[in-house]
């Protein structure tokens, strides 16, 4: 009796994996939510820029402390693959990945993830008047299940409450302090 249940459970698990026309049936319907900020930082853009690099963002950013999956050394190229500390018991760490870098034209883009949702954080810079630059930051959120489009209507809330002028103030206060 048991090799015949076994053998009837395999069959019906084979017929149901090898149906392409069947279809997984969810009312979930993922949400994107995007917001971008421009703020203006007192140095020249070659000091600026390096700042948005993951390590880099340590010297301003109180508490932000990755840590290194890849490469071996604090190196910020495409491909660089590191982690933090979630925020609540909703997500425990999120997973960073540099997905585009390009330094000679100042953009570095991030792509994060939660087992919740995903997201790209993309930096721009531009110089301005000498001994400024514009930093223009883009947050898009896509949630993968309900909670993660709860947690990224929050999210964006949290984030662009001061239109990142909260960013604006370390770092400028980071660079007055260096001299």
């Amino acid at each position: 009796m048991k090799i015949i249940s076994n053998l009837l459970i395999n069959s019906l698990l084979f017929i149901a994996c090898n149906n392409k026309d069947q279809t997984m049936i969810t009312n979930f319907v993922a949400e994107k939510v995007t917001k971008t900020a421009t703020i203006t930082v007192n140095e020249n853009i070659e000091t600026v820029f390096p700042l948005f690099g993951a390590f880099e963002e340590r010297k301003w950013a109180k508490g932000w402390n990755p840590t290194l999956i890849y490469p071996s050394t604090e190196t910020i190229e495409e491909g660089t693959t590191f982690k933090t500390p979630g925020h609540g018991h909703d997500e425990n760490e999120f997973l960073w990945r540099v997905s585009k870098y390009k330094a000679d034209s100042f953009l570095i883009q991030y792509l994060v993830s939660s087992e919740n949702r995903y997201w790209t954080i993309t930096v721009k810079c531009a110089p301005m008047a000498p001994g400024q630059t514009s930093a223009t930051i883009t947050y898009s959120f896509i949630g993968l299940n309900e909670l993660g489009n709860k947690l990224n209507k929050h999210a964006i809330e949290n984030m662009y409450k001061h239109n990142l002028t909260d960013w604006q103030e370390e770092i400028n206060t980071y660079l007055g302090s260096r001299k």
